[in-house]
């Protein structure tokens, strides 16, 4: 029977490839060693999904049992190789990661495209206070990167060098949106305060749907499809 091919996604599943690519490991290896190296960081590690993962590896042909280790009267553990498709796999998926950007949903993003749902002073609120949580973790990224480099080459610390970078964007990103919104800088922030003025008129903020059709079309903003 054909296999269906490997759906690549799951960045544990290629945590998994990578470190039997080394060696053969049984699971409760695999994760000690992730630990160790810090990897849970950037992998999301969970023993239970570890388990799952490597039987879906099993299944898909990548990874194969290749005997028992057993240490005192614990039960013995099965330990896993990695098959010849396993090493295409893993070669090739690290490269179209490297290589090839991808559209990703991150969930800063989705509540940034819903956030006229709320006020524009209180977004700036809520926005400084994403901000000083950024500074806090850009100061800890810091000294975690700071620390390794007593005791590692930096070839072993890029994936945080990498998140310390994506954080400091991030914070200069959001400091500028809630400058911008806070003095009115923003495109769209009449529209936005007027649409919030007219929810002041109502219990839960609720514009009844003509009253809200009427608004947006009112402004040019296309309305929702009628059928």
């Amino acid at each position: 029977m054909t296999r269906k091919p490997f759906a690549r996604g799951n960045p544990l599943a290629l945590a998994v490839l990578t470190l039997l690519y080394e060696r053969p490991m049984h699971p409760y290896q695999m994760s000690q060693t992730l630990q160790q190296r810090g990897k849970q960081e950037s992998v999301r590690l969970n023993f239970g999904s570890l388990y799952s993962v490597v039987d879906s590896l099993v299944r898909q042909g990548l990874i194969e049992p290749t005997g028992t280790e057993q240490d005192g009267n614990r039960p013995a553990r099965t330990v896993y190789a990695l098959t010849a498709s396993g090493v295409t796999e893993v070669l090739g998926w690290l490269r179209q990661l490297i290589s090839e950007p991808v559209k990703e949903f991150p969930q800063f993003m989705a509540a940034l495209s819903f956030m006229p749902l709320l006020a524009p002073d209180e977004c700036v609120g809520l926005l400084r206070a994403r901000a000083t949580a950024v500074r806090g973790r850009i100061a800890d990224i810091d000294a975690s990167v700071t620390e390794a480099a007593r005791f590692l080459p930096e070839l072993f610390v890029i994936e945080t060098k990498y998140e310390l970078a994506m954080a400091r964007a991030e914070l200069d990103y959001t400091t500028a949106l809630a400058d911008q919104i806070e003095t009115g800088a923003i495109g769209g922030g009449d529209f936005w305060r007027r649409l919030h003025e007219l929810r002041a008129d109502y219990p839960d903020g609720r514009l009844p749907p003509a009253v809200f059709d009427s608004f947006i079309a009112e402004m040019g903003v296309p309305g929702p499809p009628t059928n």
